[in-house]
């Protein structure tokens, strides 16, 4: 691992947690752009400029209002830009907390794609699961035409540093019958910094179903930066389940950009059930008719975890719809929030989309922020919002423990039951079980670490 540039001097503290990342790229821009393809090099400068004019988003910008990001990205990390080799086998020293489920596993170490993780006669013909700079000549087309559109800078800021990431291509019409699992472990000896880009593309009639889990392999602070653009062609059925497991250094912000064809369906699931701080944005643009997509979000956060979902869904053309149900479980000092915005375009006619958030706070400490929001230019629509935060039901623990089943084993089934809800929309079978399990284990203070996982030893 190399430390390429230190942020501790003073000067630079001074001018703002964005200056080291100002100086940074200018001072080691030849080095990045040695170590990535063309099409991740095209757009870095324009990135740069829009990075160093804005600078990290502040409370004041609505969609950053719960997440104080100038703060998070303050700290000295290190970064991998001349990629050095990281020595690990994930076969060997590593076992997911969501086995035999009966996937294609892949593995990430860091942004890196782990080459040895690809079985090459595993997929249907013209599938591929690989890196994103030895895969360039698929991308052209599709990288950056999504995030690029966007002037968020911490989007920015992964455009200007990113060196590799993830791809996933269905072509026309093939069928992926095994979920593909990608685990992305985070492996470092001292502090670092990753920036990991994604790029998802289904063209016309595919079907795919992704899950990624995020774990940190080291007890110590990681900052990930992750972008990821997903294209769902004409009539394409794509799931993607999210599911973060990581620690109390970690600090992860993933920005997710859709677009969603024609008749096409997307559903998009994320879990947080360890963590540190954590902010997921998640952009999707509904740009053809009869296009539908599900959102669902499941937080469980105690201690002082910070998790911050916020959403955007734009209905483009008639005939669409949407849902989004987000919950979250807030014990101790943790502080949630949950900001989803649905904007109906003029002349999108017939639109449907409800949104829901609902949230139990378990101390009088917890905090939870939310904001629903409905933006509607067209008037033949059916559209709702709700938001809800409120305690366990006493009622309900009245009840429970007049039947035998002490206090705190009843707040546990409550809390089951409450999240219960996002857990069983999820179509995976074997990962809803064992969803159901590690929930369990999670409000039971038993889900520290992955089960076998030696490099937590």
């Amino acid at each position: 691992m190399v430390n390429d540039v230190s942020a501790t001097d003073k000067q630079r503290v001074m001018n703002g947690s964005e200056q080291q990342y100002i100086d940074l790229y200018e001072g080691q821009r030849e080095v990045i752009c040695t170590h990535a393809a063309d099409v991740m090099n095209r757009p870095r400068e324009e990135a740069f400029r829009l990075f160093r004019s804005a600078g990290f988003p502040t409370r004041k910008v609505e969609r950053y209002r719960y997440t104080n990001m100038q703060a998070l990205f303050e700290p000295d990390y290190g970064l991998n830009l001349r990629r050095l080799n990281i020595p690990v086998d994930p076969y060997e020293a590593f076992r997911c907390d969501v086995p035999n489920l009966s996937t294609e596993l892949y593995f990430m170490v860091n942004d890196s794609f782990y080459e040895q993780s690809l079985p090459k006669s595993a997929l249907p013909e013209g599938v591929v699961v690989g890196s994103l700079s030895k895969n360039a000549h698929f991308i052209g087309n599709y990288y950056h035409r999504l995030a690029g559109k966007d002037t968020d800078a911490v989007t920015a800021l992964n455009t200007m540093l990113a060196q590799d990431g993830l791809l996933v291509y269905v072509p026309r019409g093939v069928q992926v019958d095994k979920t593909i699992q990608v685990i992305n472990i985070l492996r470092s000896s001292v502090p670092l910094m990753v920036n990991r880009r994604v790029l998802i593309v289904l063209e016309d009639g595919a079907r795919a179903k992704l899950l990624f889990c995020d774990h940190a392999a080291d007890d110590i602070p990681f900052l990930t930066t992750e972008v990821m653009e997903v294209f769902v062609g004409e009539g394409a059925s794509l799931e993607v389940y999210s599911l973060e497991e990581t620690h109390y250094k970690n600090v992860r912000i993933s920005n997710v950009y859709a677009d969603q064809q024609r008749d096409s369906r997307l559903h998009h699931h994320v879990i947080t059930l360890h963590n540190g701080t954590t902010r997921n944005m998640l952009n999707v643009t509904l740009s053809g008719e009869g296009a539908d997509c599900v959102c669902n979000g499941c937080v469980i956060a105690d201690k002082r975890q910070h998790t911050d979902n916020n959403t955007l869904i734009v209905h483009e053309v008639p005939h669409c719809t949407s849902r989004e149900l987000y919950k979250y479980v807030l014990d101790e000092q943790a502080v949630g929030a949950f900001a989803g915005r649905v904007w109906v375009k003029p002349g999108a006619q017939q639109t449907a989309s409800e949104m829901r958030n609902q949230n139990l706070c378990a101390t009088k400490e917890a905090r939870m922020y939310t904001q629903p929001m409905l933006e509607i230019y067209a008037d033949d629509v059916k559209c709702s919002h709700g938001a809800t935060v409120g305690q366990l039901n006493d009622a309900a623990l009245f009840y429970m423990r007049q039947r035998g089943i002490p206090l705190h084993e009843a707040r546990l089934l409550l809390e089951q039951a409450f999240v219960g809800e996002v857990i069983s929309q999820i179509a995976l079978p074997q990962l809803r079980d064992r969803l159901h399990y590690l929930v369990d284990k999670r409000f039971r203070g038993e889900l520290n670490k992955c089960e076998g996982c030696k490099l937590c030893r």
